[in-house]
């Protein structure tokens, strides 16, 4: 493991970021980017300029700092960087928008390896590319660690934003993507396992050091004939999640846990004789997508449906309350009751 220190990560020869200075820097990670079409203004003036098609924007931001998001021997530089966008392009498109811009904050101790910052850009370019949007300006200053900040900006795909609290008795809960590859991911690398240890490891790696969220399934919804009426992002796990959404919509929410059953997600479990119901119901990190359908209006293709929407409050699965952690909570004090989770 690379220590959280000024010496930096130590994943290259190359020159460092002290040696070649600030400001020669930040004109190697923006050379030969092209900007979207949303963004008038890139990096380069005191502050970038973005154009509001609808007249407002969705915003979200977040944070990642090394050894609690991420790690830097389980991890390349350009993993570390698509997994910052992603988590923060799924808010978006979580919102029924799609993104526009991103700023990037950016703290890294002054003997960082410049192959290191250019390969963070190249993450975080790549998945922005995928999600939509562009890196419009941020920030570089030196820290005792890697510390990623980014801000997403998004436009409404449709009139309104889709919010959580759409949800009504009658309707549908459908999922865009399948939950439980990070955490279990997570467990391979924290017990020591290489990706080509068992079934599915390699993909459950891959999960966990960049996820890819479905933003296709989620635009085809929100601009399609019948657009869910209620929408999250599954980051800190799926019951913990949807439980959000059954409180600001006011009604319960029963998960069917056989629409849940993962094949392929079993057999990986099996090499560390874990429980992939648990990963799928609690792990976090997948950036799976969860909407609610009215009754009558079934979710489009590529989404799942995996529950009910009823009169009440609380999440339940099969008809009981779980019992266990339902999901990772920043300040909760341990990390061993988020079992998934990096940070």
């Amino acid at each position: 493991m690379t220590a959280a220190s000024e010496e930096g990560p130590t994943i290259s020869t190359g020159p460092t970021v002290r040696e070649v200075g600030e400001f020669a820097l930040i004109a190697r990670i923006n050379a030969g980017r092209e900007q979207g079409s949303a963004v008038q203004l890139g990096p380069g003036d005191d502050a970038a300029v973005l154009t509001a098609a609808r007249g407002r924007y969705v915003v979200s931001t977040d944070m990642l700092i090394e050894d609690r998001h991420f790690r830097l021997d389980w991890s390349t530089a350009e993993d570390i960087g698509r997994k910052a966008i992603a988590q923060n392009a799924a808010d978006i498109y979580a919102m029924g928008a799609e993104p526009v811009g991103y700023v990037v904050g950016l703290g890294i101790p002054e003997r960082t390896p410049v192959d290191f910052v250019t390969g963070l850009a190249d993450g975080f370019w790549a998945e922005a590319t995928r999600a939509g949007g562009s890196i419009a300006g941020g920030d570089i200053v030196r820290s005792p660690q890697v510390v990623i900040s980014v801000t997403a900006f998004g436009d409404p795909l449709g009139e309104e934003p889709v919010t959580r609290s759409g949800a009504r008795p009658g309707g549908l809960l459908a999922i865009a993507g399948r939950p439980g590859w990070s955490a279990a991911g997570y467990a391979l690398l924290a017990g020591g396992h290489v990706p080509e240890s068992g079934p599915g490891a390699a993909t459950a790696v891959a999960a966990h050091r960049a996820p890819r969220p479905a933003y296709d399934l989620v635009r085809a919804a929100v601009t399609g004939a019948h657009p869910p009426v209620a929408l999250t992002d599954i980051s800190d796990g799926l019951l913990a999640d949807i439980g959000h959404l059954a409180e600001s919509s006011g009604v319960a929410i029963d998960v069917r846990s056989a629409a849940l059953r993962d094949t392929e997600l079993a057999e990986c479990a099996g090499v560390l004789e874990s429980d992939a119901r648990q990963w799928i119901l609690t792990g976090g990190e997948d950036h799976v997508f969860a909407g609610v359908w009215p009754a009558g209006s079934p979710p489009p293709p590529g989404w799942t449906v995996i529950g009910d929407i009823e009169a009440g409050h609380g999440v339940t699965v099969d008809g009981a309350r779980y019992c266990g952690p339902q999901g990772w909570e920043a300040f909760s004090g341990t990390d061993s009751a988020n079992v998934g989770h990096s940070r």
